[in-house]
């Protein structure tokens, strides 16, 4: 995790807001257990359900709706909207299901990690990535999507410590 400290605190040094669903806090956990986390962490929300998503996130009810708030594009709409939310220059989210859900037809448990960066025209880069959990406990999948999620920021401000991105 120093690592994300190092990499976000790179000139020109970025701020950082989390959105949370499946991960409960996780990913704000893990961030704020970096020793100096409040030079670049701006804060979070865990945001469970579809009218919490849109009325804090400003996700589109309908599409997230048809999707029971599970795809990459809600993910992608949940970093953007933490980023408006904080006014931060990144954004990490997660959403997913954390077990199976019959009813869904979800059989083996899977995420989405969403990371948002704000362009100098105050628009978004979005991305997104998939997890899966075969096999794997409801908090064993969680931790898997933090983990993964953060992997994709450190992976995003490597490419920009590079000079890949602006």
């Amino acid at each position: 995790m120093s690592e994300l400290k190092e990499l976000m605190l790179a000139k020109p040094s970025l701020t950082l807001a989390v959105a949370e669903s499946l991960t409960s806090g996780r990913v704000q956990a893990k961030v704020g257990s970096i020793s100096g986390a409040s030079t670049f962490f701006l804060g979070g929300i865990t945001a469970y359900s579809l009218g919490e998503k849109v009325r804090h996130l400003g996700i589109d009810p309908v599409e997230a709706e048809a999707v029971n708030s599970v795809s990459s594009r809600v993910a992608e709409q949940m970093a953007s909207g933490v980023c408006r939310l904080f006014g931060s220059d990144l954004g990490v989210a997660t959403t997913g299901y954390a077990e199976p859900y019959p009813d869904r037809k979800v059989e083996v448990p899977f995420a989405w990690w969403g990371l948002a960066r704000r362009l100098p025209s105050g628009e978004f880069a979005v991305s997104s990535g998939r997890v899966e959990g075969p096999g794997l406990s409801r908090v064993e999948v969680q931790e898997k999507v933090a983990a993964a999620a953060l992997d994709a920021l450190c992976a995003l401000l490597r490419e920009r410590s590079a000079g890949r991105t602006p």
